[in-house]
Parts: structure tokens; C-alpha cells; sequence
């Protein structure tokens, strides 16, 4: 099997060497790259193309959002997952806006992390346990039409739409519940219609707010 590739970027260096020890031993997981700023971490990540970046939101430079941003730009295949210390609401929505695919508090990373990697690289969005209900009931009103206003959704709308929040693709929809891609893409559109949902960050706060986003047993 191919180990999930991860690149670290964290300026306390007992976090990084806590990470790498959890990291180390662990069959699945390759350790790429480091570093301690959002300027080199920006670098060493494109340079070395990890399959997944764990990022801090507090770094010394350009912030971690800012980090997430750019990334997400110039090396959009890499899946970044946020790891900070806040647990308030105002942090989770613009880290996933900026890119992020998943939310772990570090007091969480010793029993979670390895968690949030698989479910993140499979190509769901994980949030931390401890802020997953937080989000779910706080999540900001959507700017448009999800009122009702545009109707219910039906059950195959519902379930594409849930499966998009979660972050998988309209391939791995169609698979999931074995239908075309093209009906995916009808469904999705159908459903976005309806909740006035413009984006794939309205999509996401609209599964939060659903409790479609809580994270995996």
C-alpha cells in the first residue's frame, strides 16, 4: 500500500517533534516535510507534494489561513488540515473557506490525528469531535435561500448534496450510490437550486448546520 504522504507546519518545535512521534512507526504514513513559517511551509509543500498538509493557524508570518489560501491556488491537490488550539466557531468556517478539509484541536492530535489523516485522504472533511456539535448548531446563515423557500429536497438530492458537503467527488457519489455521474451533477444542481447554495463553502455550512459533517465514530 502507498503511504499517505504528510508535510508538517507548526513554529513550536515541540509540536513538531510530538507530531513526528506519533507519525513515526506508523505504516501508512510517510513524513515528507517540515517547517516553522507559512513562508517555508509554502515552499517545502509545493516543492514536495505531500498528499496531505497539517498546518497550524497561528504561525509567526503569513497566518495559517493565509497558508491555506495559497495553497489551495497554487497546489490544489494537496488536502490541508487545520490544527490549532481554537475551538471557537469563528475559526472553523474561514479555515474551511480557505481550503482546509479538516479541523483538529491540538489538545485532540495524540488520539485524533491519525483519525482526521484517513478520513481526510479518503476525501471526506473531518472535524474535531470536541467542535463538531459546536459547528453544527453555530454554523453562519447562509446568505441566500435556505429558508425552504425553494422547496424540500427529495431523498437522492438530499444524499448527493450530504456526500458533496463531506468533500467527496461526483465520481465517488455516482459509485457511492450507483448512479451516473451525470444524475450526480443533475441532482446537485437541483439541490443547490432550492437552498440557494452558490459554492462549495455554502454547500459545506450547509452540512454543518445539518450535522452532516460530525466526525466518524
Amino acid at each position: 500500500m502507498t503511504p499517505i504522504r504528510i508535510a508538517l507546519v507548526d513554529d513550536h518545535p515541540v509540536v513538531l517533534a510530538g507530531i513526528r512521534a506519533l507519525l513515526q512507526g506508523v505504516p501508512e504514513v510517510e513524513l515528507v516535510g517540515e517547517a516553522n513559517t507559512g513562508t517555508t511551509g509554502l515552499k517545502a509543500i509545493c516543492e514536495c507534494s505531500p498528499d496531505i498538509a497539517v498546518i497550524d493557524l497561528s504561525l509567526p508570518d503569513i497566518s495559517g489561513l493565509e497558508l491555506a489560501r495559497r495553497l489551495s491556488k497554487r497546489c490544489p491537490a494537496v488536502k490541508i488540515i487545520a490544527l490549532t488550539v481554537h475551538e471557537d466557531r469563528a475559526y472553523i468556517h474561514p479555515a474551511l473557506e480557505a481550503g482546509a478539509r479538516g479541523y483538529l484541536l491540538k489538545r485532540s492530535a495524540g488520539d485524533e490525528l491519525l483519525r482526521a489523516i484517513r478520513a481526510v485522504n479518503e476525501g471526506a472533511i473531518y472535524l474535531d469531535p470536541a467542535i463538531a456539535d459546536k459547528a453544527s448548531t453555530s454554523a453562519p446563515e447562509l446568505t441566500s435561500a435556505d429558508n425552504g423557500d425553494g422547496g424540500e429536497l427529495s431523498r437522492r438530492e438530499e444524499d448527493v448534496l450530504k456526500l458533496v458537503a463531506q468533500g467527496f467527488s461526483n465520481k465517488q457519489i455516482a459509485g457511492e450510490l450507483e448512479v451516473s455521474v451525470k444524475s450526480v451533477e443533475t441532482y446537485k444542481a437541483r439541490a443547490s437550486e432550492k437552498k440557494g447554495l452558490h459554492s462549495r463553502a455554502d454547500i459545506v455550512r450547509y452540512g454543518i448546520r445539518r450535522g452532516w459533517l460530525a466526525a466518524p465514530n
